[in-house]
Order: C-alpha cells, then sequence, then structure tokens
C-alpha cells in the first residue's frame, strides 16, 4: 500500500476510503502477548497497515518495547520499568515465552510503518536518537498524550510525522493537536463525536479511531469517514468486520 511510504493528511473523501488505515495495537493484543515480537509477527502476517506500540526507558537507557510503566499485568515479574536494567527485563517471561523486546529488534523483525508512542520527552530523546541513525522518519509516526513529548521529538527529529492521543478529550483536543504541531489525532472512539470530527477536518488533521474492536464501533468509524482504525483483532484487515 501507499502507507509504506507517507501517512499524509487525505484531501477527498475518495482518498479517505482508499487510504484508510488498520492499526494493529501493540501488535494484536487481542490474540498474542502485547508489545512482543510474536504480537508485531503475527500483526505484519495479518496484513494491518500499521503497526501501534509503546516505548519506555529501563534504568539503563534502553528503549524498551511496552506499554504500562511497571512489569506487573503483562510479564511474570514486578516493578517499575525506570528501576530495572535491560538485562533483569529480559529475563522475564512477556507471554508463552516472549521476551521484552527493544525498539530496534522490532525495527529489524517487521518492515511493516510503526506508530510509537512515548510517554514522555526523555523518551523522545531516545527516540530521536535510534531515527536518526537508521532513518526512519519516513517509517515511524511517533504518538503521545502529552503535547510536550511530541514538541521534542518534532524539534528533535525535523519533519517528523506527529499524533496526539486523546481519551478523556473535550473540544479542545483539535487546538491542542493544532499547537502541538500534530498532523493526527487518535482518538478514543467511545467518547468521539461529529464535532470533534468536523474541527478536525477543519485543521487537516488525520482521525485514528481507538480501540475498535467491534462491529458497532467499526460501523461509527466508517460512517464519521475516518482514517483509520487501531484494533486488538486481525480479522478487521481480513474480512472487513469482526467475527466475535
Amino acid at each position: 500500500m501507499a502507507v509504506r511510504l507517507r501517512l499524509c493528511p487525505p484531501s477527498t473523501e475518495a482518498s479517505r476510503t482508499l487510504n484508510f488505515l488498520t492499526i494493529g495495537h501493540r501488535g494484536v493484543m487481542g490474540v498474542e502477548p502485547e508489545n512482543t515480537l510474536r504480537s508485531f509477527a503475527a500483526a505484519e502476517e495479518a496484513g494491518l497497515d500499521v503497526i501501534e506500540l509503546d516505548l519506555h526507558l529501563s534504568k539503563d537507557g534502553a528503549l524498551v518495547v511496552m506499554h504500562d510503566p511497571d512489569v506487573d499485568r503483562t510479564t511474570d515479574g514486578s516493578g517499575p520499568i525506570a528501576e530495572q536494567t535491560l538485562d533483569e527485563l529480559r529475563a522475564l517471561d512477556a507471554g508463552r515465552g516472549e521476551r521484552i523486546p527493544v525498539f530496534e529488534e522490532v525495527l529489524d523483525a517487521v518492515a511493516s510503518p510503526l506508530q510509537a508512542e512515548i510517554k514522555d520527552v526523555a523518551a523522545a530523546r531516545a527516540l530521536a536518537e535510534v531515527m536518526h541513525r537508521r532513518n526512519l522518519a519516513d517509517r515511524v509516526e511517533v504518538s503521545s498524550f502529552h503535547e510536550e513529548a511530541i514538541a521534542e521529538i518534532a524539534h528533535l527529529v525535523p519533519g517528523v510525522r506527529t499524533a496526539l492521543i486523546g481519551s478523556r478529550y473535550g473540544g479542545d483536543i483539535v487546538d491542542r493537536a493544532v499547537e502541538a504541531g500534530a498532523g493526527t489525532l487518535c482518538l478514543n472512539i467511545r467518547r468521539i463525536t461529529l464535532e470533534v470530527v468536523e474541527n478536525a477536518r477543519k485543521a487537516d488533521l488525520r482521525i485514528i479511531g481507538w480501540v475498535v474492536n467491534t462491529q458497532d464501533h467499526l460501523r461509527l468509524v466508517r460512517a464519521l469517514e475516518l482514517d483509520g482504525a487501531t484494533t486488538d483483532y486481525p480479522e478487521i484487515k481480513r474480512t472487513g468486520r469482526f467475527t466475535a
């Protein structure tokens, strides 16, 4: 698909339909251990257009792929990621024998475009180093809930594509994205409104709905003509619907 080259804001309704993105949430976390190489490989095999993942820094500065700030929920260990070295994190089981990957391992394991969520400015700086070294501006879109993290990565990697994530957002989410220089809004599908969508379109922002795991959510995404859907399940790509 053309999305590998550039994830540009669409200019017409027809182009939005043509370029609709299916984004694998932490890989395909509905069927594989989230944020693992196994999950990312399954997302790519299923043909999802983009793979979403999360980044944190270990105690010794490694850019590790995990969602939570601690390891309790997704591994057999406990405690904050920031208080453990990469070697200590590597010793944990992240599900089905998988180990916690570092970001560059994901880059080597799959060829898909990536959407990398950063939690803070420190992670932005570490990610910027990798993006420069690996020339990733066209392959990686950087997302965050925090405008300051988006601003930092944009400063460090000129031309990088960025996305502001909104969970419990209000009508100001569009203005916040514009002020942060983001080109995309990733919005909680349970709170999305037509007004927000219309305002985002006026601001020339792409809109991704998350997490789209039911047929009702998928119908809403299509009715609002969003640019894509982040999902835990691969069948959205294979069949265009959910079987559950």
